[in-house]
C-alpha cells in the first residue's frame, strides 16, 4: 500500500512540475523583455539589420556606402581592445645598478694560449 502511495505522490509531483513549466514558458516574455539587451531595439539591431541586407545583396554590397559604414562599425565593434593598451616601457638601467655583476673580460684558456708567445725549447 505505501508504494501506490509513493507513486501517486510521484505523479502528482511530476504533473505539477510539468504544468509550472508549461505555465511560465506560455505566460509571456513580460519580464524578459525588461532585462533583454534587445528591448531598445524592437526591429532587433540597427547593425544586425544592415549587415543582413549587405548580405542578401551580394557582390553588389561591395560598392555600397552604408554596408561600407556597417562592416567599418561591426570591426570597430568586435575587435576594439576592451582595455586602451598601455605604451610599452623599456625598464629602465639606472635604476637599480645592485644586482648588475661588474663589467670584467672573459677569456677563454684557448685565448689565452694564443696571446701569451710560443717558446721553442733548444
Amino acid at each position: 500500500m505505501n508504494l501506490k502511495i509513493a507513486a501517486r505522490m510521484t505523479v502528482v509531483l511530476a504533473l505539477g512540475a510539468a504544468m509550472t513549466a508549461a505555465f511560465m514558458a506560455l505566460r509571456g516574455d513580460g519580464s524578459q523583455d525588461a532585462s533583454s539587451p534587445r528591448s531598445a531595439h524592437p526591429g532587433g539591431e540597427p547593425a544586425k539589420i544592415e549587415l543582413a541586407r549587405c548580405r542578401n545583396i551580394g557582390m553588389a554590397a561591395i560598392a555600397d556606402e552604408a554596408c561600407a559604414k556597417a562592416w567599418a562599425e561591426n570591426r570597430r565593434r568586435f575587435l576594439r581592445p576592451s582595455r586602451p593598451a598601455a605604451p610599452y616601457v623599456p625598464p629602465s638601467t639606472e635604476e637599480d645598478q645592485s644586482r648588475l655583476l661588474p663589467l670584467r673580460p672573459s677569456t677563454w684558456p684557448a685565448a689565452e694560449d694564443q696571446l701569451r708567445p710560443s717558446t721553442v725549447a733548444p
